[in-house]
């Protein structure tokens, strides 16, 4: 332990392990609580980060560590907005102040960032189906090793935990699931009542009578069950655990999740009892800091701010955003077509939505954060003559992938599909780089890939893919766009690029968003520019006529080189035996880390130097 004077967190500055924490007598624990809220509200809002999330788990992070022997015990997090506390509380409470920064922490529980960080996460829903895999092996190793998942932040709604907890009830380990309900507010049933009755259901009392008694009626199968059925009735009746009890799993809860003593009794209770346990407990996100608990959506993700003033900082005027673009776009559609059908896998903010939810709600769903449904929900409205447009980012859409080419590409359906957070994102890092859809896409018969280099080539190409008669998607960045006027909205002719740029000897073939690099780069080389627009169909005339006429191709995309528009370039040459230089620039073959966009553009040499000094290194 460290000892740090005059500090207004005198405890937590006791604290740089969990060992340190379990250290401490329990009633030392509510203090803690309040110290370690208050340094994540200071810390968050100094660096801008994930916030509302990780103040609603403060006291079920400390009771975990308290009654868990973690690191030798396996806690494995869903999603990771929420396991900040858990980074403070693991050695890099001093290091909070520079994560999602550039060579900073983590923006999630990383595995070569720490121990404890046991599962890296940062999509949702997984850590249910790690943990079991995780309790599994710790069976066979017997030196008595816990597994918790604790999963929450929505990640319930989706398929796969459902997947995972009915494989669980099958194979029946010892895992403990902790579901962080923070959809909810904490009414009066869910108060000191219901923490004595999770206390009781967890203890050692209930559990012995309950075990006791199936024992003693095992020779009598037919009282056996009917009493497994009363007791399961009866806990349906004052718990809502009933869906939870049908998949194998012991239900314990709700519990209030701001308690920390009742979170400490019960896990230490739930510690020791066989089989799949879950336990409910019920917090509010943005805990403690009044306006994150007004607005939690507001304050999930959060810019440096004063906490002392009760609102985030004003944005200021500035050219719009391209998910902002999309929002636009759909609400002048569906002005005119009440067959489009607007569908997000619970991405309603991100994706630029919430103007169209308002207006429009009839033609709005949002199914969740279950991609795979969303797609194929969108199949069932295509099929039956409605418009459906899937909003999704890249990475999400990853999760889709065979909907993707099963339930929409192989039937040629009319769905469009809205592709935010392509290439590089930034500060959310590896989990959410959209470096891939280009490469997984392309090799999809029957589907169009548009990639606009500006705000108003991605409202055309939308309007491109929502008028064409079959699949079709437009993939675009996060960030704002250029500031170019908009013209009427119409289709492109599909399949064809256009020529920004006429210069010699060089051709730069560019793909999406990093055109104004590419211009500035071919000034200075005396390239042309062709902004290609589409990545299926190829432009291959243009392809081949730029072959012609120039000593280099260098195809530029913000995608993975392998498999990307640039393959597709290199795969049109040598289909018509054209025997040319190209240069493919992109990203390299590896998972991109996090940091600011220009930073990793810089890196990578994506920006207008970055491309002149590897088109010259070429040279």
């Amino acid at each position: 332990m460290t000892q740090a004077k005059n500090n207004p967190f005198p405890l937590l500055h006791l604290i740089d392990s969990p060992a340190d924490l379990r250290g401490l007598p329990k009633q030392k624990l509510n203090q803690v609580s309040d110290e370690l809220r208050q340094f994540l509200l200071s810390s968050v809002s100094k660096s801008s980060g994930h916030l509302a999330s990780g103040l609603g788990t403060v006291e079920l992070t400390v009771a975990l560590h308290y009654v868990f022997k973690t690191p030798f015990d396996h806690i494995v997090w869903d999603v990771g907005h929420q396991a900040y506390p858990h980074k403070i509380l693991t050695g890099r409470r001093d290091r909070l102040h520079t994560i999602r920064q550039k060579d900073g922490l983590h923006p999630f529980p990383w595995r070569e960032e720490s121990e404890y960080d046991v599962l890296s996460v940062g999509h949702s829903s997984t850590s249910i189906s790690a943990a079991l895999g995780l309790a599994i092996a710790a069976e066979r190793e017997g030196e008595n090793r816990k597994t918790v998942a604790i999963i929450g932040d929505g990640a319930l709604t989706a398929g796969m935990a459902f997947e995972a907890m009915n494989h669980a009830g099958d194979v029946a380990p010892d895992m403990l699931v902790i579901l962080n309900d923070n959809d909810m507010s904490i009414s009066e049933n869910v108060g000191a009542l219901n923490n004595h009755f999770a206390r009781l259901l967890s203890g050692k009392v209930y559990t012995s009578l309950r075990e006791g008694s199936k024992q003693l009626l095992s020779a009598l199968p037919s009282m056996r069950e009917l009493v497994s059925r009363a007791e399961e009735h009866v806990k349906g009746m004052v718990t809502p655990g009933t869906i939870f009890e049908e998949l194998g799993f012991n239900y314990i809860g709700p519990i209030d999740g701001h308690d920390v003593d009742a979170l400490v009794d019960t896990l230490s209770n739930m510690r020791t009892l066989k089989g799949p346990q879950l336990l409910h407990v019920v917090t509010r996100k943005g805990k403690g800091y009044g306006p994150a608990e007004k607005d939690p959506i507001g304050y999930h993700g959060v810019p440096k701010f004063d906490p002392s003033i009760d609102s985030l900082p004003a944005k200021a005027p500035s050219i719009p955003s391209y998910s902002a673009v999309f929002g636009e776009w759909l609400c002048e559609v569906a002005q005119g077509d009440n067959k489009l059908m607007a569908i997000t896998p619970a991405m309603r903010e991100g994706s630029g939505m919430v103007e169209f939810a308002r207006r429009f709600p009839k033609q709005y769903f949002d199914v969740a954060i279950a991609e795979q449904h969303a797609v194929t929900f969108a199949s069932g409205l295509a099929i039956a003559g409605m418009k459906p447009v899937v909003a999704i980012y890249s990475t999400f859409l990853q999760r889709a992938y065979d909907q993707l080419i099963h339930d929409v590409a192989l039937q040629n359906l009319d769905v469009l599909f809205a592709i935010d957070r392509a290439g590089i994102v930034g500060a959310d890092g590896p989990t959410h780089q959209g470096a891939f859809d280009l490469s997984f896409m392309r090799c999809i018969p029957n589907l169009i890939i548009m990639t606009p280099s500006d705000e108003n080539e991605c409202r055309l190409m939308l309007s491109t893919g929502y008028l064409h008669q079959g699949p079709a998607a437009v993939r675009y960045p996060r960030g704002n766009g250029t500031g170019v006027d908009y013209s009427p909205l119409e289709a492109l002719t599909i399949g064809k690029s256009r020529t920004v740029r006429s210069g010699k000897k060089i051709a730069i073939l560019n793909f999406g968003t990093l055109l104004g690099e590419a211009v500035l780069a071919a000034e200075k080389l005396d390239a042309t520019v062709i902004d290609m627009r589409f990545v299926k169909p190829l432009d291959i005339e243009a392809v081949l006529a730029a072959a012609e006429q120039h000593d280099i191709l260098v195809t530029l995309e913000e995608n993975a080189v392998s498999g990307g528009a640039g393959s597709a370039v290199s795969e049109a040459l040598a289909a018509a035996r054209v025997n040319q230089s190209v240069l493919h620039l992109g990203l390299p073959d590896s998972f991109i880390k996090h940091g600011s966009q220009d930073e990793i553009r810089a890196e990578l040499l994506l920006d207008a130097e970055g491309i002149e000094a590897q088109i010259k290194a070429r040279i």
